[in-house]
């Protein structure tokens, strides 16, 4: 009964374009935003619920959408959509890194 009952959760989540094990650790990151470090330098980067963020102070805006286990965004800085597999279960205050197109960087959810 229990395995029915979270297959159809499951199901509903799906169908309402969330994904069950990787959306701990994008509503995470959209929830408190990020500490992102490339190449020795810290980046700040908030999200706002409506899709939206901003980085280094407001000079990087851009765009955000979740899609399945991925996180896509764009920017002024990078204006092309990039999208990138966040790993599941991580929450604020945890680190983990990332290999993107633009190369490995680290993340610390804040």
């Amino acid at each position: 009964m229990r395995r029915i009952l979270f297959a159809a959760a499951a199901a509903v989540l799906v169908a309402a374009g969330a994904t069950p094990v990787f959306a701990g650790t994008l509503e995470e990151v959209v929830a408190h935003g990020i500490v992102l470090t490339v190449q020795g330098m810290d980046v700040d980067v908030a999200y706002t619920p409506d899709g939206k963020f901003t980085a280094l102070g407001g000079q990087v805006t851009g765009t955000w959408r979740i899609d399945g286990e991925k996180f896509c965004t764009t920017s002024n800085f990078q204006p092309e959509e990039t999208c990138t597999v966040y790993p599941a279960g991580k929450k604020s205050g945890d680190s983990f890194d990332l290999t993107t197109p633009q190369g490995s960087v680290t993340i610390r959810i804040k």
